[in-house]
């Protein structure tokens, strides 16, 4: 946009010149008020980016991403001294150019081997389910200059999670549910499993362990670079579920997915672990059902002898953390956590004291701490004491003796970094500028001396600087974004408020308000509420969120008072009680919480007309939405509930079970959750609007609900849009349409503006 500009600017003073006249330069005056076209079709509101970035071994350098001056259409990565600022174009452009390819490589993502001598390129990427994660991936010695493709005879884009062994020798990948390795120097390719199938899957994830546990990425390397450990599912028990797409050619064409619905069986998971040039596989003897227990982590020790995993049960509220012999595949037990709950995965796994203990997250006590367990004999020490949540490990000096991590006690919508000593000793300094209020994010230097530092506010996108640590001093601006800042600014709009609401009982519920910019409170005006409003998130936290905030601006602008507001149950940082409570009640307890909250602010707002009330919200904000509407109708006059969960029982087993338990012990909870069973009772106005192509909230949530508005006789308006998946945006011109929808449904039924409040 810059770019575009500067160069109307020589135009015009060309023109000028020639002219021989002085015309006075003008600002043009930026646009204050928001249209669908100008938030879904331009580049207007674009940020400015950054990255991707990797910090280098040595902890004061780092590599980005640049376009190239040479090469059109190409990146150079450059070398940044962290403390100087020096810039080094470490792998020009056109390096990184196959001779056999006349444009020149995309970089969607790339890495360094440990040394930093290789470079590792991931390119030409095709989706899977959520992600791209298949594609090619390109080798460069910085040394010699030789760059190649991996797996040169596979067919292109079929290469998964490629990564350079930690000795530099070898990388390995996955290609069609098989596991493989390649020496680097050679190119000789050693398969390392033969039984890759479309059921039996190697090194990468099932359907639900991919959505649910995230786990996309299914294979390490050991330290020592000998050995691999992977995932196996085998999914041949799991029933499909079955995609039909009837518009691409004259005959429909079906797609299955092995999907496990709530109470159904699982694949059968293990984890193997083979010599990187070619062994038997070694299985870790874990106790129990395959099927009925997830694997859901793996890491290695140090000394490469052992791999640790985290084993949950069914209903995942027990995690055991065990050890596996890499050689013997003989499993003993270290740590175990339990919750009367659920307990959840732990990312923050890090190896302390040269492996001999390893950090863990718990809400043993009431709140996420950080603890230090023994791998000797799993006792646990606490490193955060406090009633506050810690929300994720940041970083570890074990040199200097501090934790790193990400917290905000006394404002949940926030996220601050903190630190404090690895003793648990001393009180916990907060890092983070007291004067930067919203949300924070930081990629820490590996020796912890300095960050890569992101930090936006509910009105304003993020401003990307580099800080030295832990003074937290900004040393440069990396992505200013200050075009687009001054674009929002010249909006016409009011600050958005962060509130409380006190629905009794002691429960005070976190909302946000945006205000029509003439605002009057003599007067009253209509209330959209966005929700979402289960364990997966939050939506009322202080941080940038481009696209869904410029359309709540633009709603606002036209006269609607729009508000969020998370009830109890949500992932906030206000105790394991607040976000527990809800455990074999979803859809039960934070409906009433909501209904609850939006009748107090009618009370205490006179400005809000409650004859005009609307609610939205996707996925679990859609099944939030649909309870709403039943259960409350004469609260709520008009829902829009996108890609929803109509019936609990229709959804995956690892995500409904952990917050359900299972069907056959809480068959009233399914059925008081589901928002289908109380579709007879709708009152107001109703759109649903679903993708048919949706893998994961499957459209037939859809259907039976549309079922049953029509047995009961209740009208409402449907939109359904052909072979789009869960985020319903592929196609052209999906998103403009889809919020063209939303817009015009909520005019006509809940008129904007402002009324005369008698």
């Amino acid at each position: 946009m810059k770019t575009r500009l500067n160069a109307l600017i020589l135009a015009f003073a060309a023109v000028s010149c020639f002219a021989n006249t002085s015309l006075p330069t003008k600002k043009k005056a930026l646009d204050p008020h928001l249209s669908l076209e100008r938030i879904f079709e331009s580049q207007e509101f674009t940020p400015e980016h950054f990255g991707p970035a990797r910090w280098m071994k040595d902890g004061v350098s780092y590599t980005t991403l640049e376009s190239s001056g040479s090469v059109k259409g190409a990146k150079d990565i450059i070398l940044y001294s962290a403390a100087t600022g020096k810039r080094k174009i470490l792998v020009p452009a056109h390096k990184l150019i196959p001779k056999d390819a006349a444009p020149p490589l995309t970089i969607e993502d790339y890495n360094w081997s440990t040394d930093g001598k290789l470079l590792i390129v991931f390119t030409n990427s095709k989706r899977v389910w959520r992600r791209n994660t298949k594609g090619d991936f390109w080798i460069l010695d910085l040394v010699s200059g030789k760059f190649k493709k991996l797996g040169a005879n596979f067919e292109l884009s079929t290469l998964q999670f490629a990564k350079i062994s930690p000795s530099g020798q070898q990388a390995a990948y996955v290609q069609k549910n098989d596991l493989y390795s390649e020496d680097i120097a050679s190119g000789k390719i050693v398969r390392l499993t033969f039984d890759g199938s479309a059921t039996m899957i190697n090194g990468t994830g099932d359907w639900v362990y991919e959505e649910e546990l995230d786990i996309r990425d299914g294979f390490r390397w050991s330290p020592d670079g000998k050995f691999i450990s992977f995932w196996q599912f085998d999914s041949s028990r799991i029933k499909d579920y079955f995609l039909i797409n009837n518009t691409d050619s004259r005959y429909p064409a079906v797609m299955s997915i092995k999907y496990p619905k709530v109470g159904e069986m699982n694949s059968a998971c293990r984890v193997g672990i083979v010599d990187a040039l070619g062994s038997p596989v070694v299985w870790l003897k874990v106790a129990g059902d395959a099927r009925d227990n997830y694997i859901a982590r793996m890491f290695w020790t140090e000394d490469s002898q052992e791999l640790v995993i985290e084993h949950l049960n069914r209903l995942q509220n027990t995690n055991q953390v065990l050890c596996g012999n890499a050689l013997t595949g003989n499993v003993r037990p270290v740590f175990v956590d339990r919750d009367e709950a659920w307990v959840d995965v732990v990312n923050d796994f890090r190896w302390m004291e040269n492996g001999s203990d390893f950090t863990w997250l718990s809400e043993r006590d009431g709140w996420r701490h950080v603890y230090i367990v023994s791998r000797a004999d799993g006792r646990a020490r606490l490193v955060t004491p406090g009633a506050f949540d810690v929300i994720s490990v940041e970083m570890i000096d074990a040199k200097g003796g501090w934790l790193y991590y990400m917290a905000s006690p006394d404002n949940p919508t926030q996220c601050y970094l903190f630190r404090t000593r690895l003793d648990g000793q001393g009180k916990a300094e907060r890092l983070t500028p007291h004067n930067q209020p919203g949300s924070h994010s930081y990629q820490v230097s590996p020796n912890c001396a300095w960050a890569i530092h992101s930090y936006s506010t509910f009105d304003s996108p993020a401003v990307t600087d580099l800080v030295r640590l832990p003074q937290h001093t900004s040393v440069r601006i990396l992505a200013s974004n200050q075009a687009l800042i001054e674009t929002i600014r010249a909006l016409e709009r009011k600050p958005t408020e962060f509130f409380r609401v006190d629905i009794g009982n002691g429960i005070l519920l976190d909302g946000w308000s945006i205000k029509p910019p003439d605002f009057d409170p003599a007067k009253t005006y209509p209330l959209l509420i966005y929700i979402y409003g289960e364990p997966a998130g939050q939506t009322v936290l202080d941080r940038w969120d481009r696209k869904t905030y410029l359309w709540h601006l633009m709603l606002a602008q036209q006269g609607y008072i729009v508000m969020s507001i998370d009830p109890r149950g949500t992932p906030a940082p206000r105790g394991r009680e607040w976000r527990k409570c809800i455990y074999r009640k979803v859809g039960i307890i934070a409906p009433a919480d909501h209904a609850a909250a939006v009748k107090a602010l009618l009370g205490r707002k006179p400005y809000l007309d409650a004859s005009r009330v609307g609610i939205w919200g996707w996925s679990g904000g859609g099944q939030m939405t649909l309870n709403a509407m039943f259960k409350y109708p004469d609260l709520y006059k008009t829902g829009m509930a996108v890609a929803f969960v109509s019936d609990q029982r229709l959804y995956d087993t690892i995500y409904q079970e952990r917050f359900m338990g299972l069907p056959v012990d809480n068959e009233e909870g399914y059925r008081e959750g589901s928002p289908i069973n109380f579709a007879k009772d709708l009152k107001g106005n109703l759109l649903i609007v679903h993708g048919t192509g949706d893998d994961n909230v499957h459209y037939q949530n859809f259907e039976r609900l549309v079922n049953e508005l029509i047995a009961n006789n209740k009208r409402f308006t449907m939109m359904a849009y052909p072979n789009r998946s869960h985020g319903i945006y592929e196609g052209k011109g999906t998103t403009l349409h889809l919020y063209e929808t939303l817009t015009n449904f909520l005019k006509l039924h809940m008129p904007p503006g402002s009324r005369t409040n008698n």
